[in-house]
Formats: C-alpha cells, sequence, structure tokens
C-alpha cells in the first residue's frame, strides 16, 4: 500500500527538488571573480610606466607582484633628453626581456625644418629595430610647442601625417596623450581628485584653468578625433583613458566611433571610482561591455635619485589598490579621494583581459614571457 502523505506531499517535494536545481544552475552561471589574495597568484601587465634609470628598483617589484611592464618613452622636459631615455630603454629590456618593454618617442626639435618628417622616420625606424613595440606623443602637442610662427601645433596638423603612416605600415601603435583630464579645466577646489590637485598646484603652466587663451577642453578632443578620422586603420592607444575619464558615457560613444583603439587606465582610475561612487552598477556594465578595449596602466616613474626601496613600496601600493577596486568587492580608501571606495568585482575573466590578454594582443607580447610569467603560480 503507498504512503498517502508521501503521496500528498509530492508535489512539494518536486517544487523544491526543481527549485533547488534551478538554483544550481543560476549560481553554476555567475561570473566567478578574484579576491585580495588573488593578486600575487595572477600574471599582470602595467603598460604604462616610465623608468628614467638604469636602477632596477620598479622591475624588481614588478618580478615580486607577478607583472610585466611597458616603459613609455616621452618628448617631456623633466625626464632625461629622449636619446637617454631610449638608451636606458633598449639596455634594461636586454636585461630583463620577459619582463620589460619598451615605446619610444620623437621630438618635435627642428619641425620647422624641412627634413623634419624624414629625421624622425628614420629615428622610429631605427627604434622598431631595436624592439620598440609604439611610439608615444605627449600633450606638448595641443598645450605648449609653438611652431616658429608662435602658432601653437595640434595633433591633427597635416605634417604628422606621414609619420603617423610609417607608424601604421610598421604595424605598430601610436600612444596619445592628448588634453588633460577635464579637472584641468576647473579651479583647483572644484577638481574631483586629489591627485589632480596635487600636480596642478605643481604645474601652473598645464592647468588651464589660469590659461584661458589656451584651447579649450572640447577643441584638444576634437583635433584628437580629426586626426583619428584622417587615420582610421592607425591602431591608437588612448593614453589616460583619451582624457575622457571623468565620464563613462562620454569614453563608451570615444571607443564606438573609433573601433581601431583602446585606451590605458594610468592615473585616472581616481575619476573612475568618484564616478563609481555615484553608480557603481553603470560603472560595472561599462567596464564588462568594454572589457576588450581596456589596458591597465598606472604611470608609476622611477627616476634618477629615487629611492629604490620608496619605488617599490610606493608600486606595490598602487598595484594593489587598483587590484582591489577592479577585481575584488572590498571597501576600502584610496589617496584619490575623501571617501571610501567599493570594488567593482569584475568576473575572472574581464579582469585578465583587462590585466594582460588585451595588452598581449595589442602589442604582440613582446616580453617573451618565460616560465615565470607563463603561468600563473599554483
Amino acid at each position: 500500500m503507498r504512503d498517502i502523505g508521501i503521496m500528498k506531499n509530492l508535489p512539494l517535494r518536486r517544487f523544491l527538488v526543481c527549485g533547488w536545481l534551478a538554483l544550481a544552475a543560476a549560481c553554476s552561471t555567475t561570473p566567478r571573480t578574484f579576491t585580495a589574495e588573488d593578486f600575487a597568484k595572477v600574471d599582470k601587465i602595467d603598460v604604462h610606466v616610465h623608468i628614467n634609470t638604469p636602477g632596477s628598483a620598479l622591475i624588481d617589484q614588478a618580478e615580486t607582484d607577478h607583472f610585466r611592464l611597458l616603459t613609455i618613452n616621452v618628448d617631456y622636459p623633466d625626464f632625461p633628453p629622449i636619446a637617454e631615455q631610449a638608451r636606458i630603454a633598449r639596455e634594461l629590456v636586454a636585461r630583463h626581456p620577459g619582463v620589460l618593454a619598451y615605446a619610444a618617442t620623437f621630438s618635435m626639435n627642428g619641425w620647422d625644418k624641412p627634413d623634419w618628417q624624414q629625421h624622425v622616420i628614420q629615428e622610429l625606424d631605427a627604434a622598431f629595430a631595436d624592439g620598440a613595440v609604439a611610439v608615444k606623443v605627449w600633450k606638448n602637442i595641443g598645450m605648449s610647442f609653438r611652431d616658429a610662427n608662435g602658432r601653437l601645433v595640434m595633433i591633427d596638423d597635416p605634417k604628422f601625417d606621414p609619420v603617423f603612416d610609417f607608424i601604421r605600415e610598421r604595424h605598430k601603435i601610436l600612444i596619445g596623450h592628448q588634453g588633460e583630464p577635464l579637472n584641468c579645466w576647473l579651479p583647483i577646489a572644484d577638481m574631483t581628485v586629489n591627485n589632480d590637485k596635487e600636480y596642478f598646484k605643481e604645474h601652473p603652466q598645464y592647468h588651464m584653468y589660469l590659461h584661458p587663451e589656451m584651447p579649450s577642453y572640447e577643441q584638444q578632443m576634437a583635433a584628437r578625433d580629426r586626426m583619428l578620422d584622417r587615420n582610421p586603420q592607425l591602431k591608437f592607444d588612448g593614453a589616460h583613458m583619451a582624457s575622457l575619464e571623468w565620464s563613462v558615457d562620454r569614453l563608451a560613444a570615444f571607443l564606438d566611433r573609433y573601433p581601431n583603439t583602446v585606451v590605458d587606465l594610468a592615473a585616472r582610475l581616481g575619476q573612475v571610482e568618484f564616478q563609481s561612487n555615484q553608480d557603481l552598477a553603470k560603472v560595472r556594465r561599462f567596464f564588462i561591455r568594454y572589457q576588450d578595449r581596456l589596458l591597465y596602466g598606472t604611470d608609476l616613474s622611477q627616476d634618477p635619485g629615487d629611492d629604490p626601496q620608496e619605488v617599490r613600496r610606493d608600486a606595490h601600493a598602487a598595484w594593489l589598490h587598483d587590484w582591489q577596486y577592479l577585481a575584488t568587492g572590498l571597501t576600502f580608501r584610496v589617496p584619490e579621494l575623501d571617501a571610501p571606495v567599493h570594488g567593482l568585482s569584475l568576473p575572472e575573466s574581464v579582469v585578465r583581459k583587462i590585466y594582460s590578454g588585451n595588452a598581449e594582443r595589442w602589442f604582440g607580447n613582446p616580453w617573451h614571457a618565460p616560465e615565470l610569467h607563463s603561468q600563473e603560480s599554483k
């Protein structure tokens, strides 16, 4: 004889079993995320550092924290001369080929001479032969450099086109730092992050709020966009989130408009954290949607006279803070803001792309990674 009680409860049992199965299926499809402890295990690349000394402090910390690096030469008066930057980069790459790669740059000196383009192309040809994987153009183009007639030279000047054509033909990347964060055009008190307040206090020559005679923020962005419109096949890496760090909506529109571009996050995550404190879900959706277009970078530097232990300490702290924000759901404080920040807890697959996969795809994995960097720590 059948148990009537069991028969009566059969629909309920079926409902419970089906419910548990549905829950298990849902859990199994929830993307996995990393923890803070995973930081030391996962292979990572910082595509935006500046090593201006033969010392290896930053490289040593990179190896400890399982990072590879791209050091970028810049036409910047506070750095050593470009030839010296290139020499240091070549020597360090030769000593640390599994950890370091480098990007070249060119000088604006001689711009008014008829052979300026030919001279720059010859220098870049030699740099590529020495292993350079990209070329950086800095904000002096558009913000400080003037021709012999006193005219400010912008990045969309047609005189650059043969140089950009050469970079494209050689299948290299143009890294562009055009303009500055939007905060640059605001009074110090109205800026959204502490690092911008500190930088523009120390560099008033680049604080455009003090220089209304200079091109506006929108004019800087428009010049960059005109250059990209004219060079649609040029692979372009917008340094510092293409100076669109203040709005993930504006950055999304840029990436949609220019499919042959990526951006790095160097020195701009504070502005992103400012936005995520207002709408965490929106910022998280942006990172997931554009997971193939974002490269991790910091703008860390190692300069002559820097204390090696301080370089290592600062690098580790910066890398760990960024990992907590991008990869975990922790709540913590960052120096850029005066309020706690909650991590985005991005899926593992997204984090891997931002931290290494996209860089390897775009730059062709010039690090020739040895066993230490080709597999995660067990």
